[in-house]
């Protein structure tokens, strides 16, 4: 059975995957009821970031560490 190569690094564990996600649809589902208006459009950070497995602030702060 062939295995196909990884593409991209993952720094994202699958449960923070899943609640960032989670909490992605929220922001964006939620912040217009709240006045927030265009910052609600935040919410799309942490959907992409879940979806992808990658977070490019995690890889800064781990060259400092």
């Amino acid at each position: 059975m062939a295995t196909t190569p990884k593409t991209m690094c993952t720094n994202i564990g699958g449960m923070e995957r899943m609640l960032r996600v989670i909490a992605g649809i929220a922001i964006l589902y939620m912040g217009p009821g709240l006045g927030l208006g265009m910052w609600s459009l935040i919410g799309i950070i942490p959907i992409l970031t879940g979806t992808t497995g990658w977070c490019p602030l995690y890889t800064v702060r781990n060259q400092y560490i």
